[in-house]
């Protein structure tokens, strides 16, 4: 199945369950799909490890200073939790932006590591955003997973396999470098991810650097310069882009106070919460507890 003809099944796909403009679970599991019928602003968002294969429109993401763009055809690999900023830069009613997004399984990342024959080119850079072309390897595989959506009953025996499948190629692909490097248990790339775990299970509590690196098995030197270059920010930086982020949920889902939400993540004073948040989202947090009590009502 080609580009084009993937495309419009998952336009299809979409249309007939009344997608919203918010990425959507399929029936297949672990794969969302994206639809976007207009340019979007930047805005922030938490991305989980996923791979993202972009088949109409194009998308943009933040890593620090770093711009990645996803246009159409592109295979997209994030391969840590990741809170960033993003938005769609080419969509329109006539002609939406369509991406699938499927979750990565980072044990079956770690085993397929373990399988002879590997390819992809290492150039150094280990970025937890990386693009690239997509081949014909995968846009086939994805094709036929997605087609999994109509076929209940082929998926408990093709699944397993089509999934293995694409992590394969997505561990073999050139912009595939993090993914193989995290399969390394004691990689500087592996180390900072199991300090990203740390700083998720506990975003709420103050953070030490120098414990945290510490734990990990690092230098504070060496943790501030791989967490730096494979997130595109400080430690501390990422510790607030979570807080805030999961703040705004808290806010628009389960329709906390302003100042509720800034206790629950971590923040001593409303006040400084407020101003961070306002900075990071370009409007103060009492809007998004009125937008969550909109919608709830």
């Amino acid at each position: 199945m080609g580009l084009d003809d993937l495309a419009r099944k998952v336009l299809a796909y979409a249309d007939d369950r009344e997608f919203g403009e918010a990425p959507t679970a399929s029936d297949v599991p672990a794969l969302n799909v994206s639809r976007q019928r207009r340019a979007t602003a930047l805005a922030p968002v938490l991305y989980e490890p996923i791979f993202c294969l972009v088949l109409q429109g194009a998308k943009q993401a933040l890593q620090g200073q770093r711009v990645v763009d996803f246009p159409r055809g592109h295979s997209v690999i994030v391969g840590i939790d990741l809170p960033t900023e993003a938005r769609v830069v080419e969509a329109s009613v006539e002609t939406p932006y369509v991406a699938l997004a499927l979750k990565l399984d980072m044990g079956l990342i770690r085993e397929l590591s373990l399988e002879p024959g590997r390819g992809g080119r290492e150039d150094g850079k280990l970025a937890a955003i990386s693009a690239a072309e997509a081949d014909e390897a995968i846009i086939d595989a994805m094709g036929r997973l997605f087609a999994l959506a109509e076929k209940p009953a082929a998926r408990p025996v093709l699944y397993p396999l089509i999934l293995r499948e694409i992590h394969y190629w997505l561990l073999c692909a050139d912009h595939g470098s993090l993914l193989r490097a995290l399969a390394q248990t004691d990689s500087h790339a592996s180390k900072i991810a199991d300090a990203i775990v740390a700083i998720r299970s506990s975003f709420d509590r103050p953070l030490v650097v120098a414990e945290l690196a510490s734990a990990v098995g690092m230098s504070v030197s060496a943790f501030h310069f791989h967490f730096k270059a494979i997130t595109g920010t400080t430690p501390l930086q990422y510790q607030k882009r979570l807080r805030l982020i999961e703040a705004r949920r808290l806010m628009q889902a389960e329709r906390h106070s302003v100042s509720t939400a800034a206790f629950t993540v971590g923040y001593e004073s409303p006040t400084h919460f407020s101003r961070e948040y306002a900075r990071m989202f370009g409007a103060p947090p009492l809007r998004h507890v009125r937008e969550g009590a909109a919608v709830a009502g």
